[in-house]
């Protein structure tokens, strides 16, 4: 056992009585759940739309930087039936929200922010992310190109939709849970990529080759693209031609399809600096 001397005990509320000064003369430490970088609220309301095969927590570490930044966020389900459908859907939830938006769209969700933006007048930016950006009869087939590692035939497991009366109206697609780190998430802990395969909500066959039908609405919002140059969904040759097509401001990073998982503070960086910009 330590043993104390009377000469220490002594000297203790001394030592004590010093660093307790020194102590009340340093700043503050931060608490964890402070935000690193303490920002005013911002009037832009930034709106995130997950794609096919992932849900709203895709966006997680996204949605922390950016409120940590001041920003409100809303992370919107989107129900993956169809692209007219889902862009209705979203149309309506932006209805929903008054002051200016910037609209972020994750691949599939590329083809929903491009249909449900046009006429929003508060919608002051459009940020696509390893998405889609489609022009007037495009699909997502079509856009996807040859060279995609997604192959219908090999990496999907199908599950068909039933009525009420047990017959068959339409397909719903799974990716295959043991296919999924390799082809979404390279880069992505291990770990972190089994969650997010085990937890993928999935799209219908149908909305795959839907046309997108009206005027898209990059034509008349500006917009962002983040390009992961390694994505094996959306092949890099297929993003820079659907990206320079919309005349969008470029960033390419070094990060597989679901980059926002990988990289999010690149692709925070990109909301922020597009909501400055426009």
């Amino acid at each position: 056992m330590l043993k104390i001397s009377r000469r220490t005990k002594a000297g203790g509320g001394l030592i004590a009585g010093l660093l307790g000064a020194a102590l009340a003369l340093l700043p503050a430490a931060s608490s964890a759940s402070e935000p690193l970088h303490p920002s005013t609220p911002k009037t832009t309301t930034i709106v995130l739309v997950h794609g096919a095969w992932a849900d709203g927590s895709s966006w997680s570490s996204v949605t922390e930087k950016l409120q940590r930044e001041g920003y409100t966020v809303d992370v919107v389900a989107n129900p993956l039936r169809g692209v007219k459908a889902d862009a209705d859907y979203l149309k309506d939830r932006l209805s929903q929200i008054s002051g200016p938006i910037v609209l972020v769209g994750h691949s599939y969700g590329g083809m929903v922010i491009t249909s449900a933006a046009a006429g929003n007048a508060n919608i002051k930016a459009l940020v696509y992310v390893d998405a889609y950006i489609p022009d007037e009869g495009d699909t997502v087939g079509g856009l996807t190109g040859p060279d995609s590692s997604l192959d219908p035939d090999t990496t999907l497991n199908p599950v068909p939709l039933k009525d009420a009366n047990g017959a068959v109206y339409g397909v719903d697609l799974y990716v295959k849970p043991d296919l999924f780190p390799a082809i979404f998430a390279g880069g992505v802990p291990p770990e972190r990529a089994a969650v997010l395969a085990a937890g993928q909500r999935p799209v219908t066959l149908a909305a795959l080759s839907e046309p997108f039908a009206g005027e898209p609405a990059w034509k008349t919002i500006p917009s962002w693209d983040l390009i992961g140059t390694v994505d094996r969904v959306i092949p890099r040759a297929e993003q820079e031609k659907m990206a320079k097509r919309a005349g969008a401001h470029i960033v390419r990073v070094e990060a597989p399809h679901l980059s926002m998982v990988s990289d999010p503070r690149a692709v925070t960086s990109l909301i922020i600096a597009a909501d400055k910009q426009s």
